[in-house]
């Protein structure tokens, strides 16, 4: 009787017109290897597009292209008595357009955000070397709202 759960689950989401994101036909199919992501010029962008291409690969045969636009701040999080830092908020956010490269339509759009933090109770290194690591991991978030929003996209 325990197989009688999983089957029934699967029955339900294929009744339901359930489909696997990578399955024959899919979204994700048709964005892999096929997005070119908008250059980049900053380090936070440099990192996204890295994240992004990680994740739908290089553009080798680009039918699309995704337009981003990023937006990183960060703000004091936990203060000592005498008035220092210990704790920083990294918070970002990462407007997307997805363009038809043919007609220069907008396919789809949207904004996603995240954040993370780092401590700054070490050396000046140490705390400059928490705050990459920090924006880093920010950016792999951001990258995976997007490529999620992209795959589950109506294209």
């Amino acid at each position: 009787m325990s197989w009688f759960k999983p089957v029934a689950l699967c029955l339900f989401l294929a009744a339901c017109g359930f489909q696997p994101v990578y399955g024959p036909g899919s979204t994700a199919s048709a964005l892999q290897n096929r997005v070119l992501v908008d250059e980049q010029k900053t380090r936070d962008g440099f990192l996204l597009v890295r994240q992004l291409e990680e994740r739908i690969g290089p553009a080798t045969d680009a039918a699309y292209a995704l337009g981003l636009t990023i937006d990183v701040t960060q703000e004091g999080l936990a203060i000592d008595a005498d008035g220092n830092i210990l704790r920083y908020n990294v918070i970002g956010a990462a407007e997307y357009a997805l363009r038809d490269k043919v007609t220069g339509q907008i396919v789809t759009s949207g904004k996603v955000d995240s954040f993370t933090g780092y401590s700054a109770t070490g050396t000046f290194v140490a705390t400059l070397a928490a705050e990459d690591d920090a924006r880093e991991r920010l950016m792999t978030m951001l990258a995976d709202r997007i490529v999620i929003r992209l795959q589950t996209a109506d294209l």
